[in-house]
């Protein structure tokens, strides 16, 4: 088995409904994206997959956050914009656009900063 990963970034602001302290306002981050694929084989080259086709597709999902007031965003307009919540949606949002490609989308981690980060995944990998 083969475990890949690629990091892309995004900007936005977002405000945690609520919370009881400073994040309760907004406030932006400077977010980094963790991408992990898990593949079983290896093409004719020897790779699962093209590093830069991963990272294409992940940047396609964060777009839609990107330079943005996350809340404002659904579903983020009901559920509130945690670093949990945004990396289930940034899972579930590449877990289509990945299933038509040799690799299993592993998980996704999203860092708000240097110090502080969420990572969903999947139990079932079938």
């Amino acid at each position: 088995m083969y475990k890949l990963k690629i990091i892309t970034e995004f900007d936005a602001a977002h405000q945690l409904r609520g919370y009881k302290g400073k994040c309760e306002n907004i406030h932006g981050h400077n977010w980094k994206v963790e991408v992990e694929v898990i593949a079983e084989n290896l093409n004719e080259i020897g790779i699962a997959i093209d590093f830069k086709e991963l990272k294409g597709v992940t940047e396609e999902v964060i777009s839609r956050l990107d330079h943005s007031f996350i809340n404002q965003i659904p579903p983020f307009t009901e559920i509130n914009p945690s670093s949990e919540n945004i990396a289930r949606w940034i899972y579930m949002s590449l877990k289509d656009k990945l299933n038509t490609l040799p690799v299993k989308l592993y998980s996704v981690t999203v860092w708000e900063s240097d110090h502080a980060s969420a990572t969903y995944i999947e139990c079932n990998f079938k």
